[in-house]
């Protein structure tokens, strides 16, 4: 495993690299708060995996803090009372938006209570495992606030009505019920980085370029007409098939071996 961290903003944000997984540790404890120098480390750790065709499923997790993300550093609000956009919103919306288009596999461990923010980070990844016992929520409207990108991610996933109850009441959700309303994908009684290791074992032994293919064709699904997601399914067929990946899979099932896959 090899690790990257260089210092300054970079440390509140550590990346590891063991095979094609790559592990983004938050390090801005005990609550992991959403700091703008922590915004512009993550968003540059990112932009690093993004650029590796090496790396075929990217996990986020909370490290050793007391919470995955606690949010936002509500300190900071009144400093940006007259430019949250160009120093806060913007910026958060850029990160999470390259988050949510990487084009690997991604997975959000959650350890410790994700709230606000840090739920929002959760649901920017492709998947969520979730300890059991923990708790996650968007409790922005306790204090005047709202959960932007969050309202709209969430929706997407469990539909109006979960989603408004979430938002107008601001309570969080227990592990269980998280999972009932497939906030999550899975929860298990160890750590939940354990449990997104074991997952994303099982997604890079798995081809990649269906992997990105997939991605590409399940979040185009909200946002096309289905004749043009068609046609979009069609294309992407038609590079499996121009591909190494299909051919070897065939070949190793009929050998009844494990197959090489290369991503190409």
């Amino acid at each position: 495993m090899t690790t990257a961290d260089d210092g300054g903003a970079a440390a509140l944000v550590n990346v590891a690299i063991d095979g094609p997984v790559a592990e983004i540790g938050l390090d801005n404890a005990p609550l992991n708060l959403m700091t703008r120098p922590m915004l512009r480390a993550l968003n540059a750790a990112i932009g690093e995996i993004r650029a590796r065709d090496d790396i075929r499923c990217v996990i986020l997790h909370g490290g050793n803090a007391r919470a995955f993300c606690a949010g936002s550093d509500v300190r900071e609000f009144d400093a940006l009372r007259t430019g949250a956009s160009e120093h806060k919103i913007l910026v958060e919306d850029m990160m999470l938006r390259n988050l949510s288009r990487l084009p690997m596999p991604s997975i959000a461990a959650i350890d410790a209570p994700a709230l606000g923010g840090g739920l929002e980070l959760a649901l920017a990844c492709d998947l969520r495992v979730l300890r059991r016992g923990v708790s996650i929520g968007l409790p922005e409207s306790r204090i005047g606030g709202l959960a932007g990108s969050g309202s709209l991610r969430l929706t997407r996933l469990i539909g109006p009505s979960r989603a408004k109850e979430m938002l107008f009441t601001g309570e969080t959700i227990s592990s269980e019920q998280a999972l009932a309303w497939g906030v999550v994908n899975r929860v298990v009684d160890g750590p939940a980085l354990d449990g997104a290791r074991a997952l994303a074992a099982t997604i890079v032994s798995r081809a990649p370029m269906s992997h990105r293919l997939a991605k590409q064709l399940v979040d185009s699904a909200f946002d096309v007409p289905l004749d043009a997601g068609l046609s979009m399914a069609n294309a992407a067929q038609q590079k499996i098939f121009d591909g190494s990946d299909l051919h070897e899979g065939v070949a190793a099932f009929l050998a009844k071996r494990p197959p090489a896959f290369t991503g190409r």
